[in-house]
């Protein structure tokens, strides 16, 4: 509570038998004197009433007065102290797993739409809310008047209320592969990097978003979001990685930032399909790729779809066999793609000239690359042909065997 200039007093360290010591030697001795702040903030105003009517010294003295400061819990602590048990980042709840589906906290800057200076009163501070000099004049301390206070009082306000409205409303997100899941949805360009480097013409996709969920001693079940994302230029560069973080949209940023430093160059035929067929193998997840004319589209899996849209393969079948794990499907494709043999590189390994057979040139075959030495005349040993394993659907298509699902199919006659 605030002291008033009428309640003001004065208050000397001294002992007894420091002033008793005084008065028999006649020494010269330095007090200290405290006074409490009033209304108005001034500490000196009756300071001359307070010793005149309150301090009775015999000996002469030079009184030192010192200026206390009002500390309390919020002026001892740094800000960042305050926000930590704001926050509630540690203590003995969290740790104990406390308060796991309760909404988490974010730190939040106070300081915005603050300006230093500016006040209900309406002082200009000149260097603050005011300039500091005006025609080549230094300004002196000044006051609005009253309406154009009320106006930078209503415009404060305004904005206030504007920056609720904008917190409060949901941006519409791009539909993803369905319209609950994050698949497939846009995340725009990685961040710049350190060194000022922009990735404007790269895109990010998200594959997966999924909760994990790691046991712990102290805290149970400790729950955070594995995001996996691709990113990708559409000319031949792309690359994937996993973020995990506590929250979703930091798990989808760590990933995005991520992916950018660990990118695969793909080689594509004629700038929309692959060279030749693969399959590609991890784990328990079989990819078997077929390169298609231009025109085709693709014809695959959603996640293979994505990637192959960022990479800039426009054309292609793929067929995916056994597990349908996100993160072993976007591995094995990248792996087939990388590991495939363009055109020249199969010439210069066998030193024989690459044909291709089209379905507008008949039977006639087309040089698509020659090697750059001598052509060898001998022809392939038996070693060296492909062992190419063949899917026993593509046989009974090939031979006809294999019958329309619709041929057995009993139809109503009314």
């Amino acid at each position: 509570m605030p002291y008033t200039t009428e309640r003001a007093s004065a208050r000397l360290n001294l002992r007894e038998a420091d002033v008793s010591k005084a008065k028999r030697h006649e020494w010269r001795w330095t007090g200290s004197v405290s006074l409490p702040v009033n209304r108005n903030g001034c500490r000196y105003m009756n300071l001359a009433w307070t010793v005149e009517t309150r301090c009775y010294i015999s000996a002469p003295c030079s009184v030192a007065i010192q200026q206390c400061r009002q500390s309390s819990f919020f002026n001892k602590l740094t800000a960042d102290e305050l926000w930590k048990g704001v926050l509630a980042e540690s203590g003995a709840g969290a740790r104990k797993g406390r308060g796991k589906r309760t909404k988490k906290k974010f730190k939040r800057d106070l300081n915005r739409g603050q300006i230093i200076g500016e006040g209900r009163s309406g002082f200009l501070w000149p260097g603050l809310n005011a300039p500091l000099l005006k025609s080549g004049a230094v300004q002196t301390i000044s006051q609005r008047d009253k309406e154009e206070q009320e106006k930078v009082q209503s415009e404060i306000i305004r904005k206030r209320d504007e920056w609720e409205k904008r917190r409060k409303t949901k941006v519409k997100r791009e539909r993803g592969w369905t319209g609950n899941s994050w698949g497939g949805i846009s995340l725009g360009p990685p961040d710049p990097g350190p060194n000022g480097e922009t990735y404007e013409d790269f895109d990010s996709r998200v594959i997966e978003v999924k909760n994990v969920f790691n046991m712990t001693a102290k805290e149970g079940r400790k729950k955070s979001v594995s995001a996996l994302v691709a990113v990708g230029n559409g000319n031949g560069a792309a690359g994937f990685a996993v973020g995990k973080a506590s929250d979703r949209m930091t798990a989808l940023r760590k990933a995005k930032n991520r992916a950018i430093h660990y990118l695969h160059y793909v080689e594509r035929y004629q700038n929309h399909t692959i060279y030749h067929d693969i399959t590609a193998t991890f784990k328990k997840t079989t990819i078997r790729m077929k390169k298609q004319n231009k025109g085709y589209g693709l014809h695959c899996h959603r996640a293979i779809i994505t990637i192959c849209k960022l990479i800039g393969i426009t054309d292609m079948y793929a067929k995916l066999s056994g597990s349908n794990n996100l993160l072993n499907l976007t591995r094995a494709l990248f792996k087939g793609l990388a590991r495939q043999e363009t055109h020249q590189e199969l010439a210069e390994k066998r030193s024989l000239y690459v044909v291709e057979f089209r379905e507008e040139c008949g039977p006639l075959p087309i040089v698509v690359a020659a090697p750059s030495g001598a052509v060898r005349k001998e022809p392939e040993p038996v070693e060296e042909v492909p062992d190419i394993k063949l899917e026993w659907s593509e046989v009974r298509a090939a031979q006809g065997m294999k019958r329309s699902p619709w041929a057995h199919v009993r139809r109503t006659v009314w």
